[in-house]
């Protein structure tokens, strides 16, 4: 069974930077605005695991003064061809030792632990994102829930990978982006929310709020499964 990943292929990452805002994923980025400024004051961001820029970008327009990082050099390359005055940075395996303790309001970490295998490396990095972050300050985490890998949906499509129905949390699961011109499939790691608080809780992180989106009747999409399941998890993080 190939388990090929494709994150740090260019011709993935050139298809990937034309993901806007829309179907499956405009249920990620909908309620982000509401929650941001429920939870978060202060300017300064870190967007953990950038890809191509489109979450840093999006942070930068709700009015943050917004850094990306990412560990896929094609992806930040082609984050730096699509907004040249963007600031975005290749990290290696989530390095995070350019910033000072304490300096960042928000860390949005939009999609980053889908890809994170085994706890100990979910940890490490949420603990590097902790001592970068405020007192004060919220770890936005926006990740994929265990039922985007069953069903099928506007943006996705997992009909073809019948193994994902046994996976259990650090398993590898595949799913299709039909959204993408690229339709090879992404591999994903799955993880449940027992394990994803069992994680914070070791990285001595506490959850303030968590919000499931679903569609809407009313919405521009032709929803399949997002007005009964939530595809999306977003967790607002605090240090304990």
């Amino acid at each position: 069974m190939d388990f090929t990943n494709v994150y740090r292929d260019e011709n993935y990452a050139a298809a990937y930077a034309k993901l806007e805002f829309s179907g499956t994923y405009y249920l990620a980025f909908r309620d982000l605005p509401e929650i941001v400024s429920r939870h978060i004051r202060g300017q300064k961001a870190l967007d953990i695991g950038c890809g191509t820029g489109r979450s840093t970008r999006f942070l930068r327009n709700l009015g943050f003064d917004a850094v990306g990082v990412d560990i896929a050099d094609q992806m930040v390359k082609k984050a730096k061809e699509i907004d040249p005055s963007g600031d975005y940075l290749l990290v290696q395996d989530g390095d995070l030792s350019q910033f000072s303790d304490d300096c960042f309001d928000p860390v949005l970490s939009a999609f980053t632990f889908d890809n994170i295998p085994i706890q100990s490396r979910k940890v490490k990095l949420f603990c590097r994102m902790s001592r970068v972050l405020k007192s004060s300050g919220r770890i936005v985490n926006l990740v994929s829930t265990p039922d985007i890998y069953l069903h099928e949906w506007t943006s996705f499509s997992t009909v073809d990978f019948p193994d994902n129905l046994n996976a259990k949390s650090g398993d590898k699961v595949r799913i299709i982006v039909t959204a993408l011109e690229d339709l090879r499939p992404a591999v994903d790691i799955l993880w449940t929310d027992e394990d994803y608080r069992k994680t914070y809780e070791l990285a001595g992180l506490g959850v303030v709020d968590k919000h499931l989106p679903l569609g809407k009747p009313d919405e521009p999409y032709d929803w399949v499964s997002e007005t009964t399941k939530a595809p999306w998890a977003i967790y607002i993080l605090a240090k304990d």
